[in-house]
């Protein structure tokens, strides 16, 4: 039998698929669907510091093997996570990450602070939100402003550090060894793809915000090409995401040199997709002989 276990960052997670924040809840809502346990770990929904109710609106676009949307982090703050969902999701049996956005620095490091005397396993940290202080341009666009607030967060926090980065930057690889310089441990990307939709009946745009993230399978090449320039511009586990919806997808990111995935907008397809995706892997090494994924990760390099 193949043996999926990864080890990452000091933990052994028990296989390379991780739950990607924002389309999983905070895990205990799939409990009884599938059994998390096979997971890698899950990343929880989105948190700031205060909480915020989310954009008004339209909020989710189906597109052509895609999905658009514009929530707004709409989260219950950081505190209310560690009295209230972080037990539940230490109880699942599977490596826990907290997902922590922050619109100044000062939130940014507040919020890993509080995260880091808890049983979070992982901080994975969205530099895609906007910089109040920099006309609304996220942190993760330019290089000097990521490593920054990597370098300020790292300062505060005793957890492992994953930097989630946005395809929207400036340069692949000049944002992850800017990130890698500052502290972080790994590094994830990538976030969902800035898009726009128009309402041809309302004759205009579908969401308040006008512009939305789009995610899913139409994103995927895109994504692999940036986990590659990723994985050859660091030397620190790269996790890859975007589009992610069968064992075949996830492998092409592990044999480009992904650590480990994660998979998202598959959730909202198929609440079975992580362990049917795990369990796909596994049947793929086994007609295979690969007896563990590090015999192929990277092999396509």
């Amino acid at each position: 039998m193949s043996d999926l276990r990864v080890p990452f960052l000091g933990l052994e997670m028990a296989g390379p698929v991780v739950a990607a924040s924002g389309t999983f809840g905070f895990g205990p809502e799939y409990q009884d669907i599938e059994d998390l346990r096979l997971l890698g770990g899950i990343s929880g929904k989105g948190l700031t510091l205060a909480g915020q109710p989310g954009n008004r609106g339209e909020r989710l676009l189906e597109t052509p093997a895609g999905l658009m949307n514009s929530i707004g982090l709409q989260n219950p703050g950081v505190q209310h996570f560690i009295d209230h969902e972080l037990p539940a999701m230490r109880a699942l049996g599977t490596t826990v990450w907290a997902n922590l956005g922050g619109h100044s620095i000062e939130d940014y490091c507040t919020g890993a602070a509080m995260l880091s005397g808890t049983a979070v396993d992982i901080i994975e940290l969205n530099i895609s939100c906007p910089n109040v202080k920099q006309g609304g341009l996220a942190y993760g666009v330019r290089a000097a402003d990521a490593a920054e607030v990597v370098e300020k967060v790292r300062a505060v926090s005793t957890k492992p550090l994953v930097v989630k980065l946005s395809p929207q930057a400036e340069s692949i690889a000049d944002i992850c060894k800017a990130v890698e310089g500052a502290g972080a441990d790994a590094i994830s990307l990538c976030n969902t793809f800035q898009a726009c939709a128009v309402d041809i009946e309302k004759r205009r745009p579908v969401f308040d915000n006008i512009f939305a993230g789009l995610s899913g399978p139409a994103v995927r090449p895109i994504a692999l090409r940036m986990v590659w320039q990723a994985v050859g511009a660091v030397n620190i586990p790269v996790v890859g995401l975007g589009g992610i919806t069968t064992g075949a997808d996830a492998l092409q990111f592990i044999m480009a040199g992904a650590t480990a995935v994660q998979v998202g907008t598959a959730n909202f397809i198929d609440p079975t997709a992580c362990v049917r995706i795990t369990k796909e892997i596994a049947q793929w090494m086994d007609a295979h002989g690969v007896a563990n994924l590090a015999e192929v990760r990277g092999c396509a390099r």
